[in-house]
């Protein structure tokens, strides 16, 4: 099966079986996602959501937070993984935002990546889901999910398997088909454990049709 081929009927599938994907990250403004994001890094959703309404209780936009210290940051999201960097992170960015974007998050790839905490998976969720721009963030799920059914060939690192999926992904279907591979990934394509049997993509997929060859 040619790529071109492969992507068009993975899109479809997807249209068709997740006609609905959107992040399940809570949040209600720019700076809300932007904690979140940063907080998620290597920590689950469900988890993430429990941390954050006494954080943005707390503090409610980024004036407030860049207030803060770090050791109070620390004993809101105590819970999460790495949370003294993720701390020192979203003071140091709530800082910046405060005084170099006058509390306005960036809708740019590059001035995003300025931000403390913010790596260029993180700016593409925001561009994405926030400014509804075409861009790809590519997380581990999204890297083994892409790389499974054999959209991705023979990439290395994130940013490898962004630039091919963004090649072949219309570009008004990125920011949806992010959720897509992130959603089936999380709760079919795990990585250990694969619920092949509960797939819907078997018969496109390079992973299972090498599995079952075996």
């Amino acid at each position: 099966m040619q790529k071109k081929e492969r992507f068009e009927q993975v899109i479809e599938w997807f249209k068709v079986n997740m006609p609905v994907a959107e992040t399940e990250l809570h949040y209600s403004n720019p700076y809300e996602l932007l904690v979140a994001v940063i907080l998620s890094a290597q920590c689950t959703d469900k988890r993430v959501n429990k941390i954050t309404p006494p954080l943005f209780n707390k503090y409610p936009n980024t004036f407030s937070m860049s207030q803060a210290i770090q050791d109070d940051i620390f004993g809101f999201i105590r819970s999460c993984s790495y949370p003294n960097n993720k701390a020192k992170h979203l003071v140091g960015m709530a800082n910046m935002l405060t005084n170099d974007f006058k509390g306005i998050v960036p809708d740019n790839i590059t001035d995003l990546q300025k931000l403390p905490g913010v790596g260029r998976k993180t700016a593409n969720v925001i561009i994405s889901v926030v400014f509804d721009k075409p861009a790809m963030a590519v997380d581990t799920h999204v890297f083994r999910v892409a790389n499974r059914i054999g959209l991705t060939t023979n990439s290395k690192t994130p940013l490898e398997t962004e630039k091919q999926l963004v090649k072949h992904i219309p570009e008004e279907l990125l920011p949806i088909a992010h959720h897509w591979l992130i959603l089936h990934g999380r709760y079919v394509c795990l990585a250990r454990k694969p619920k092949c049997e509960k797939c819907g993509l078997t018969e496109l997929c390079k992973y299972f049709v090498k599995s079952q060859a075996k």
